[in-house]
């Protein structure tokens, strides 16, 4: 089940996209501004070079200059040619940061409501798994796959009408995964000991079904390296995702009982609706005001060498002034924490006593200024 700490890392990643396309966008400006000023090497015509990168020069110092204000028409240059480069230079550079600030926080939600479809997905595998074993014959020496075809927990979770319609809305299958199926039977399940003595059980019980299908989602699905590849191939934050789907996944068959065919599935979130604004949120907040959380940042590190922010720790920072400022109902403490927390898994290893040094500061400042309003029992101060 996704966490609120896990949509903060979610986000995180996002927004150190989003600051990567920014420095692109930027070059992409100096480039275009550079091209416009160059020798036009087909024309019939004398080029006077001198002047040309006089231009150049000129027309990059003022994009320099203006960009941060977001000026829409510059007028300051040496002639209108410089000026409109300029001017078209920066909007076209606030238009690319609009699209990829779009594209970025889709993406983002995407990726958390996929986890979703992912953990039906999964559990569906086991569908792949009896499809398999039905049309392979046990090999001599190796026990027949007979207890693993009538798992009576595969039989429940394959019947449940609701989990199937989610497998089926997801969009995703095992349809063309039978090569790597095949791998994983051979190479991980039928070399597995609690695998190979629950095929030689000669009658199992329900107990024994239950705890083989937890023990091959643990021991093999999740934590396997031949299936983590495939899994990190198939999810690009599989690395986040896992944990989370681990445990809706087994959360999910350790609610399978004996004789009852319905079972309790599990939720993305208690609240998905308000996760997803606190989602949406710290990402929109973050991003379109980044600017002047920097200078806040900025203000109480001014003997701190600026080089020695990490890139990770300022994004950290950023998000934890928003969250400050725009949840009333989150405790100061409990922002600057959870912070911290994530700084401590990605980020460097100090980053944690600066974080917490620079929020404690910035948070009583802003508490003064009236700019954080916190209210209801616990959520006055920040002790």
């Amino acid at each position: 089940m996704l966490n609120r700490r896990t949509l903060r890392i979610k986000a995180m990643q996002s927004i150190f996209a989003f600051e990567q396309c920014k420095e692109a966008n930027y070059h992409l400006a100096i480039e275009q501004i550079t091209n416009i000023f160059q020798p036009d090497l087909n024309s019939m015509e004398v080029q006077d070079k001198a002047f040309l990168k006089a231009q150049r020069e000129e027309a990059i110092k003022l994009f320099k200059d203006h960009y941060r204000d977001k000026i829409l028409k510059v007028k300051e240059g040496s002639d209108n040619k410089i000026n409109e480069t300029v001017t078209k230079a920066i909007k076209e550079y606030y238009l690319n940061l609009k699209k990829d600030s779009k594209f970025l926080k889709k993406e983002m939600l995407k990726d958390a409501e996929m986890i979703y479809n992912r953990y039906s997905w999964l559990l569906y595998w086991v569908e792949a798994l009896i499809t398999l074993l039905k049309n392979l014959k046990s090999k001599p020496g190796v026990s027949a796959y007979t207890n693993l075809i009538n798992n009576q927990v595969i039989n429940i979770l394959l019947a449940n009408k609701k989990l199937s319609t989610i497998y089926i809305k997801s969009g995703l299958n095992w349809d063309n995964q039978a090569d790597e199926q095949l791998v994983w039977l051979k190479e991980v399940l039928l070399k597995d000991e609690e695998v190979i003595n629950y095929l030689d059980n000669n009658a199992p019980t329900f107990d024994d079904d239950k705890a083989i299908i937890l023990h091959i989602y643990k021991a093999c699905i999740f934590k396997h390296e031949i299936i983590t590849s495939f899994m990190e191939n198939q999810d690009l934050y599989w690395s986040e995702n896992k944990a989370i789907l681990r445990s809706m996944v087994v959360k999910t068959i350790k609610g399978i009982n004996e004789g009852e065919a319905d079972f309790i599935l599990a939720e993305l979130s208690y609240n998905w609706q308000e996760d997803k604004q606190f989602f949406e949120t710290i990402f929109d907040k973050t991003v379109h005001e980044s600017e002047e959380y920097e200078k806040l940042i900025d203000n109480k590190t001014k003997n701190w060498d600026i080089e020695r922010i990490s890139d990770t720790d300022r994004i950290l920072l950023q998000m934890a002034i928003q969250e400050m400022i725009n949840f009333s109902g989150i405790p100061l403490k409990v922002t600057i924490n959870e912070y911290i927390e994530v700084s401590k898994k990605y980020s460097t290893p100090k980053s944690k006593q600066f974080i917490n040094g620079v929020l404690d500061v910035i948070a009583v400042d802003l508490q003064k200024k009236g700019v954080i309003k916190k209210s209801g029992r616990g959520l006055i101060d920040n002790k």
